[in-house]
């Protein structure tokens, strides 16, 4: 019986850890933990099996998300979530929404941990403040302020409304054919005069340490390294429920990006994801 409600749950159960810690490989561990525990409890008394499993995975991830924030505090250059693939490429079943997109766990990366806890938990998986609470060892009313002031802390992080999902289809591929056919031109007009283009390497490849901002620089450091890294595949990917782009060299995977698109249609932010050990789980074909 435990098998049969394991596969129901368990997209769950991945889905709170990879929200809580952005990371593919630390979700999978969560997962198998909170397997390994179900499997040997005795269930008998659990009522809501889905919030028993989901609150024991959120607070196994609460423990490692405390530590990972010290280790990112060492982290060479920009830190980006690993890159979740969704829709029918995905390896596994993923609970998708909002809140798996990378401008979302970037914004999800401002909070304290206690604060994030309680927003995934009760805004996304609706748990109750009670359980809420037991989790970060608090009070109910607590964690109603704590998921409180995330929210409100989310709010004022996305001012801007995002396009919908259409509008981004649309634009990711008018940026993949001026990328591809090296117009400088039209991918400026596709960025906002302010974008934002970070790239995640972590130490393990040559990537930019810093920020880089403003649509036309942007567009020219775009052309630049397309040159140095060409000849490349571009292949279509969904990232986190939105349209991703995965760049192939010789058919090896070695960089996906993701974009935050504002709902005129004009690129806010680019996310370049390099560093190959947060790539070891993209496992798609150039073909």
């Amino acid at each position: 019986m435990i098998e049969e409600v394991w596969a129901e749950h368990r997209p769950a159960v991945f889905g709170v850890a990879y929200r809580l810690l952005g990371t593919v490989g630390d979700a999978e561990d969560v997962e198998q933990d909170v397997w390994l525990r179900a499997a040997s409890a005795d269930l008998s008394g659990v009522r809501d099996l889905r919030a028993w499993l989901v609150t024991v995975a959120a607070r196994r991830a609460y423990d490692i998300l405390r530590s990972a924030r010290v280790r990112r505090e060492t982290y060479v250059g920009p830190w980006l979530p690993e890159p979740l693939v969704t829709g029918p490429d995905a390896s596994e079943p993923v609970l998708v929404d909002e809140s798996v997109s990378t401008a979302m766990l970037l914004v999800m990366e401002r909070l304290t941990p206690a604060e994030r806890v309680a927003f995934v938990l009760h805004d996304v998986f609706e748990v109750p403040h009670d359980r809420i609470a037991e989790v970060l060892g608090t009070t109910p009313a607590a964690g109603r302020q704590l998921a409180s002031r995330a929210r409100r802390r989310i709010a004022e992080a996305k001012e801007q409304p995002r396009a919908d999902g259409a509008e981004r289809a649309r634009v990711l591929a008018a940026f993949r054919a001026a990328y591809e056919s090296g117009d400088l031109d039209g991918l400026v007009a596709l960025l906002h005069p302010e974008a934002v283009y970070v790239t995640d390497g972590g130490g393990r490849v040559k990537a930019a340490r810093r920020l880089i901002v403003g649509g036309e620089r942007v567009a020219m450091v775009m052309l630049r390294t397309g040159r140095r890294h060409a000849p490349a595949t571009v292949v279509p990917l969904e990232v986190g429920g939105e349209p991703a782009l995965g760049l192939y060299r010789a058919g090896v995977l070695f960089c996906v990006d993701t974009y935050d698109i504002a709902e005129d249609g004009r690129i806010l932010a680019l996310h370049r994801q390099l560093n190959p050990d947060k790539l070891a789980h993209v496992r798609i074909s150039a073909a």
